[in-house]
């Protein structure tokens, strides 16, 4: 039960960090799972930037020696990717009712409803790039409305918790948000392993006896450096249980 869980790498995105995913990748540990959930291509039927099909590649000559699983996200719905070694594809995975593995995107309530508006956010914020704005991911744009973000990030947490709930699960961890956080709530853990497009960056250390979160930053482009807890976390470790009432998050459970 030893594992490593990251999401959202976006790869073929300009936003993809992909020397700081490289060096990480190096030093996954041997004899643990690698488990990608979601999102790990950005525009699955476009061709990838060299750099970025190399780490493709050398995920693929991983799963010849370790176990490698692609979880499913919203980017890659429908997409039957085909000479990938061993990778095992699934829509969701499980260590029994330890963790559930999800990416997200099934307990999001919110935007698929507003197709409209996200469009509309994606031009605008095209737009402000083309002006000179600084370049960035349009989910760490969107993440200056904070308010609006909050309900977003709340309403996948609270079904995600919700469905742990009535699933017998202890904790259930997501990507989707591009937004790290690590709580409990309802007497289940909810951690989300944020994303590749910004930094910092975040994987999830899945041991027989702990789970852990933890942050990659700038400092993994040094073949010296080390993964470190993010300093926000501090105050979200699971330690203390947190109520959500379905107002705060936004939409009612599923």
């Amino acid at each position: 039960m030893n594992a490593i869980v990251i999401s959202d790498l976006h790869m073929g995105s300009p936003y993809f960090h992909a020397e700081a995913f490289e060096g990480f990748i190096e030093k996954l540990p041997e004899e643990h799972e690698l488990i990608l959930n979601g999102d790990v291509i950005d525009r699955p039927y476009l061709k990838l930037d060299p750099s970025h099909q190399r780490l493709l590649d050398r995920i693929k000559l991983i799963s010849f020696t370790q176990k490698v699983v692609w979880v499913r996200g919203n980017h890659e719905n429908g997409y039957m990717p085909t000479h990938l070694g061993k990778i095992e594809f699934r829509r969701h995975y499980r260590f029994d009712n330890r963790i559930l593995i999800t990416h997200g995107d099934d307990f999001d309530t919110i935007m698929p409803r507003s197709r409209v508006f996200i469009k509309a956010f994606r031009l605008m914020h095209e737009i402000r790039v083309k002006l000179g704005a600084r370049p960035v991911h349009v989910a760490e744009y969107a993440k200056k409305w904070k308010a609006f973000y909050r309900v977003l990030r709340n309403n996948i947490m609270l079904n995600a918790v919700n469905f742990a709930v009535e699933n017998g699960y202890q904790a259930v961890t997501c990507g989707h948000t591009h937004f790290a956080e690590d709580l409990v709530i309802n007497n289940v853990r909810y951690i989300n392993t944020g994303a590749w497009t910004e930094y910092p960056a975040f994987y999830l250390h899945i041991t027989p006896d702990n789970m852990i979160l933890n942050r990659m930053d700038q400092s993994l482009l040094n073949p010296q450096g080390e993964a470190y807890v993010s300093n926000h976390l501090k105050n979200t470790r699971p330690h203390k249980d947190v109520s959500l009432s379905s107002a705060e998050a936004g939409q009612s459970v599923i």
